[in-house]
């Protein structure tokens, strides 16, 4: 029997901690600043890079890590300091993940590291989708590439992108147009946009609720030209993909999805770093405090919100966990289960931030107690990488979907045993064994 096991190996283990410390000793202290700056913090960033957690080289390390965990782990840790902060130093990792899942193996050679920069030299990278009538649903993008001699033109209008039209460091942009509206969704392709490309401008920068320290802005698109080996995947795989979806075939990679499917569980872990963090502070918080029934933490009605706390964060992290598996394995969602981690882990982190601060009472809605923050940065976990009711829609359509086919493949090995093929005749002879 194959062996199985939970435990984190002591290469993760040792990350965590790094990752940990860090984040208890630089990111916590700095978080309270510059949620009210709401400005990028940009000396974290640099302390962050200096010791090789803001660089690409750990990036390729966090998903080179073979039980696909490790960015997972990574990202809960730094979240539990602060959300924003966090986002503001791994928000660059969603363009290099539009990179990496979309480009040829030339094209992630030389963009991914541009992503990221050096130490001496902080680039930045954005991945950008959403627009002002497009959000969750994708196929209504209206951001357009014209192919014009050598170069494709992009034109559009992106809206709540992390680290959008940021120009104060060299910013690799990654954007999703349309190259053939007719086709919806299947007619989109990625395209790299270097730093400085005229004709890419920033636009508002959006004041939010919470993950205030993470930038988040327009970026316009005004007869934006680049090169053909800006296109990711390349014109040949581009022109095969389209030419299925006009035959009315079946296309396995959409530009979008293919990037939020292998970032969804990462998501998931990011929001129950917020939990995590709200549920422990909770615990050291009420240790001490007593009312007329006795002390907080030794009455049932305290125990018995604290044990559901706990067990949803331990429930959702397993979600996590098994879809960062499943996406590193290649094993195929084919249940939802991405979706499900992070509909999971959302919920979750709204409903614990919500409920610990009932159980605080008055003093966790002022701005001195942490609960406040992590109760604001919760929130957007219900919706950005798709909001929570599109997450349900996927789970319900994907898990449809997986019935059927089960229902098809049984229907099959029927017929085999009704017809008397070799197939039937060795499941009767099993059968017959077994008897």
């Amino acid at each position: 029997m194959a062996e199985f096991s939970l435990d984190l190996n002591e290469d993760q283990q040792q990350i965590q901690k790094w990752v940990h410390d860090f984040a208890e000793q630089v990111v916590r202290p700095a978080g309270h600043e510059w949620d009210e700056k709401e400005e990028t913090p940009w000396p974290v960033i640099e302390e962050a890079a200096k010791i090789g957690l803001y660089s690409w080289e750990f990036m390729a390390q966090c998903f080179s890590d073979p039980t696909g965990l490790l960015f997972p782990i990574v990202s809960e840790e730094m979240c539990w300091g602060d959300a924003g902060i966090s986002l503001a130093i791994f928000g660059s990792t969603l363009g290099a993940a539009g990179i990496a899942g979309n480009g040829t193996p030339e094209q992630i050679a030389e963009w991914v590291p541009q992503c990221f920069g050096t130490a001496d030299d902080i680039h930045l990278s954005s991945f950008c989708v959403t627009e002002p009538g497009a959000g969750s649903d994708v196929s209504s993008l209206r951001t357009t590439a014209k192919k014009d001699g050598d170069d494709w033109v992009i034109n559009g209008q992106k809206t709540f992108i992390t680290n959008g039209g940021l120009l104060d460091r060299p910013n690799v942009h990654v954007v999703v147009a349309s190259v053939d509206p007719d086709l919806g969704s299947r007619g989109h392709a990625s395209f790299v946009v270097p730093p400085g490309t005229p004709g890419l401008t920033g636009g508002k920068k959006e004041k939010k609720m919470g993950i205030r320290a993470s930038h988040t802005g327009e970026v316009l698109f005004d007869d934006v030209r680049v090169p053909s080996s800006c296109l990711l995947g390349g014109e040949e795989k581009l022109e095969a993909r389209l030419a299925r979806a006009r035959e009315g075939k079946s296309s396995k990679v959409q530009a979008a999805m293919s990037t939020f499917e292998t970032t969804r569980p990462i998501v998931g872990a990011q929001a129950l770093g917020i939990a995590r963090a709200a549920y422990e502070w909770t615990l050291e918080y009420l240790e001490d405090k007593s009312d007329e029934g006795g002390p907080l933490l030794e009455q049932q009605r305290i125990q018995q919100v604290l044990a559901d706390v706990a067990t949803e964060i331990d429930a959702a992290r397993l979600l996590v966990y098994r879809a960062a598996w499943m996406g590193r394995a290649g094993i195929p969602m084919t249940g939802g289960q991405g979706s499900m981690s992070k509909l999971k882990a959302g919920d979750v982190t709204m409903w614990a931030t919500t409920t610990l601060m009932d159980l605080v009472g008055g003093y966790a809605q002022s701005t001195e107690c942490p609960l406040e923050k992590w109760f604001r940065d919760a929130k957007i976990y219900q919706i950005f990488e798709g909001t929570a009711q599109v997450q349900r829609l996927v789970v319900a359509r994907m898990q449809r979907q997986e019935y059927n086919a089960k229902l098809r493949e049984a229907a099959e090995i029927l017929r085999d045993a009704e017809d008397g093929s070799p197939g039937g005749k060795l499941r009767e002879a099993a059968a017959s064994a077994a008897a």
